[in-house]
């Protein structure tokens, strides 16, 4: 059994990521222990640089938020799911304040092997994923994390635009076989 950390960054409730990620976390529960993050309802600031982090002996981070509680969620976390919404080309803000925020040496605590990628956009442009795929590959390749898959469904706007899609069945299938 393994555990699986999901990062949800849309702040819609019961909105397309919503669904999207019941979808795998149902899954992915037949066999795994999941843990649900919304940035949403989290208070998280901005990473501002100031590398304090690195010269603290535990890794602690200057600013005082739910930080600290997700980073102990992520410590043992064998996967680490992101699913966002797209917003303007790229994850949800709410979520890119937890990504930015693991510029923290605790991350090399982690012990993370595996990353999953869920995003929907309203958009139906080829290329409204790219940048957040960079970004995932990216991560991917640094940090030598096994490429879980990734489901990305364009042409979702409205709440519940997902509903019938074939990609809830794809998510879910998705969490359901993870290795």
């Amino acid at each position: 059994m393994k555990k699986i950390a999901v990062l949800i960054g849309s702040a819609r409730k019961g909105g397309n990521t919503e669904l999207l990620t019941n979808a795998f976390v149902k899954g992915a529960q037949e066999h795994h222990e999941v843990t649900m993050i919304f940035a949403a309802k989290v208070k998280v600031n901005g990473c501002i640089g100031c590398n304090a982090c690195y010269s603290d002996e535990k890794h602690r981070c200057i600013q005082k938020d739910d930080m600290e509680q997700i980073y102990s969620q992520l410590k043992d976390a064998d996967a680490i799911v992101i699913a966002t919404p797209v917003y303007f080309y790229n994850v949800s803000s709410q979520l890119k304040c937890i990504i930015d925020r693991l510029h923290n040496p605790i991350r090399d605590e982690f012990k993370v092997k595996q990353l999953f990628l869920l995003a929907v956009a309203a958009d139906t442009n080829p290329t409204v994923f790219d940048s957040i795929k960079v970004m995932y590959q990216s991560v991917l390749h640094y940090f030598h994390l096994k490429d879980g898959g990734m489901i990305t469904v364009p042409g979702v706007k409205d709440r519940g635009d997902i509903v019938g899609h074939k990609a809830l069945e794809d998510a879910y299938q998705l969490g359901k076989n993870i290795e």
